[in-house]
């Protein structure tokens, strides 16, 4: 079993079994994001935390949504200060995979770094986002509404949700682990938890929103795509593209 290290709820995919299978759940790492030593955006220059945040252009008195909820939830919350707002949302289908991430969320909702975050959870198809925010955010997990145990997803209710909760000119950025074209989108996310930025752009078009900008600062030319995103030689160093989309005013 290996778990991707640092995130509150940074979702991992254990070993892969015969024929691209997963051998078990996904997996998540629960310490707190707070701790600088385990791992949080900020701290960790691997994750080029200022970077993102200064693509996403979230500032003061901003209303946020992080789906999943991961590195960035604390680093967001940094952000838009007392008079902003993050909400942070957790599938229930990691919540059964882990029931001890009730406790955990128990826990997060009495720390003072969380103090302007309002988390909750549904499943995945009963994702409840509040209206007129101005950003949602995604890191790493856009992929996993493609893979098998959440269902897989209905992306484009998803995409439209979010499109339905961002207020107009509000934006819309996902961050993930590049796939090499071509692949099957369901296929490609089970087998290696990346995801063709294209398909991204054309999921996320298809609900309404115009592609805004794309950073580079996460790419890794090194990286050919063809490994899981938690094998030791990628391992922290996979190709990651960074897409911003605006919902039209």
């Amino acid at each position: 079993m290996r778990r991707f290290r640092g995130a509150v709820l940074a979702l991992t995919v254990i070993a892969l079994g015969a024929g691209g299978a997963l051998a078990q759940p996904p997996k998540f790492d629960i310490r707190s994001p707070v701790d600088p030593s385990r791992g949080d955006a900020l701290s960790n220059p691997e994750f080029k935390g200022p970077e993102v945040l200064k693509f996403i252009g979230v500032k003061t008195g901003d209303r946020v949504a992080d789906i999943f909820s991961g590195r960035f939830t604390t680093a967001l919350a940094g952000v838009v200060g007392p008079t902003g707002r993050v909400y942070a949302f957790v599938p229930e289908e990691a919540i059964k995979i882990h029931p001890e991430l009730r406790d955990m969320l128990s826990g997060r909702a009495k720390d003072p770094a969380y103090v302007n975050v309002e988390t909750t959870t549904a499943p995945i198809e009963g994702m409840v986002l509040p209206d007129k925010l101005d950003a949602v955010f995604i890191r790493q997990n856009y992929h996993d509404l493609h893979v098998r145990f959440m269902g897989p997803a209905d992306v484009p209710a998803f995409n439209r949700k979010v499109f339905a909760a961002l207020k107009p000119g509000g934006v819309y950025v996902v961050l993930d682990h590049v796939a090499a074209p071509g692949g099957e989108v369901n296929q490609v996310a089970n087998r290696l938890h990346r995801i063709d930025p294209a398909t991204v752009k054309a999921e996320v078009e298809a609900a309404g929103f115009k592609l805004d900008a794309e950073s580079a600062v996460l790419a890794n030319p090194a990286d050919a795509h063809d490994k899981m995103v938690l094998e030791t030689s990628i391992l922290g160093k996979t190709d990651q593209f960074l897409l911003r989309f605006r919902k039209p005013r």
